[in-house]
């Protein structure tokens, strides 16, 4: 996917949250392209001015329309809430910039202020309204011809990136997929609501092995020259942690209140193959995220985190209160698989490097408009089937 060129990529990021500080680690392991971290725009000028800080942006503003309004600038980095994603990327794209934007594309929040989402509206409702907002944008990126960059970070993960390479290679019919990313809950304040999160665990966790899982598919149908699509899903979510006592709930952040905590969606393409995507909220012992793959001719298993490339045992916390060994591990004692390069295992900086070529060499990115639209769709008709206790055709 590498390129040559002397463009410098001049980059506008806004949010200055968790996923500016992942970008950020991104961008500074880019190679091969000239990168220019211009300005970072928060609503809050203080967290905006702790990422430029930190990764050597050259401002820190509180009004996006700067950022629109710069002809310097080639990039717009969405790292935002996804309520907000479409409606800065339209305005991003129409002022003539590439756009970068985080998962999941986006949702149903309900109206302004509007509690219980997730027990009142329906799913199938939800999923309309979803599709007509993800349609609008498609004509603005259609229009516009700008890039939209996709950030889902499972497709750029050094195992899925090698096993894309085999399944291309072999030409692999990819017959049964398994993947999953569940943890302990978020330690969101806001991460048990749907008006501020668009679902629970299987959109906020499960959207990345859902995102892996097509995008492979895509790879498998390039190379087999077909053209492969979901026919329909069936889903079961729920929220188990109900049952536990406060006391019992000690160990597990998930507080889920009108969105689910476990969630499994089933996914038959259209030539008749399968994929299974498991999400949870109350998994103890570190974030567990993969992809299993069972073709004709291979079989792989995409083990993204936690891994075996380093294996600590500590008998005590001392001089280690800010040297990070592993995600949602709230111990460092005994043995724990450390993350190592964490970073690049996950595939951040394969996921900027993709999208900086693309930018400079005038090439579409691996993860696109597609696959973020496809995503979204396929979650919230998983949600509808989940509700309606059936099996929902696209």
């Amino acid at each position: 996917m590498s390129c040559t060129s002397t463009k410098t990529v001049t980059i506008g990021t806004v949010g200055a949250g968790y996923a500016a500080y992942l970008h950020g680690n991104g961008y500074e392991k880019v190679c091969g392209v000239s990168v220019r971290l211009k300005t970072v725009c928060d609503v809050k000028l203080e967290l905006a001015e702790q990422v430029k800080a930190r990764y050597g942006y050259e401002r820190a503003v509180s009004d996006f329309r700067e950022i629109l309004a710069d002809p310097e600038i080639d990039v717009v980095d969405i790292v935002l809430p996804p309520f907000l994603h479409t409606r800065f990327a339209i305005e991003a794209m129409k002022a003539g910039k590439d756009v970068i934007c985080e998962k999941p594309l986006t949702g149903y929040f309900g109206e302004p202020g509007q509690e219980n989402v997730g027990a009142t509206v329906p799913k199938g409702e939800m999923l309309r309204q979803c599709l007509a907002e993800m349609d609008e944008l498609k004509a603005v990126v259609q229009e516009t011809g700008r890039k939209f960059m996709y950030a889902e970070n499972f497709v750029y993960a050094p195992p899925i990136q090698k096993a894309a390479e085999i399944i291309r290679a072999k030409r692999t019919k990819l017959l049964f997929m398994k993947g999953e990313e569940s943890l302990k809950g978020s330690s969101s304040p806001v991460a048990g609501k749907w008006n501020r999160t668009g679902g629970g665990t299987l959109t906020r966790t499960g959207a990345h092995p859902m995102g892996g899982m097509l995008w492979l598919k895509q790879q498998e149908a390039a190379a087999r020259g077909e053209e492969i699509t979901v026919k329909s899903v069936s889903c079961d979510v729920g929220r188990v942690t109900e049952c536990l006592s406060e006391e019992e709930h000690q160990h597990i952040a998930a507080r889920p209140e009108d969105v689910e905590d476990y969630g499994v969606a089933s996914l038959t393409f259209s030539d008749g193959t399968k994929a299974l995507c498991i999400a949870s909220d109350a998994v103890l012992g570190g974030t567990k995220n993969y992809i299993e793959i069972y073709g004709n001719n291979t079989a792989m298993n995409c083990n993204i985190t936690p891994t075996d490339l380093l294996n600590t045992y500590f008998l005590d916390e001392d001089g280690l209160e800010d040297e990070p060994i592993s995600e949602m591990l709230p111990r460092k004692l005994g043995w724990n698989k450390a993350f190592v390069s964490d970073e690049i295992i996950r595939g951040y900086v394969g996921e900027l490097q993709d999208f900086m070529e693309a930018v400079a060499c005038d090439r579409e990115p691996a993860s696109g408009f597609a696959l973020a639209y496809e995503t979204t769709k396929v979650l919230y008709a998983a949600y509808q089937s989940a509700e309606e206790g059936r099996v929902i055709e696209l």
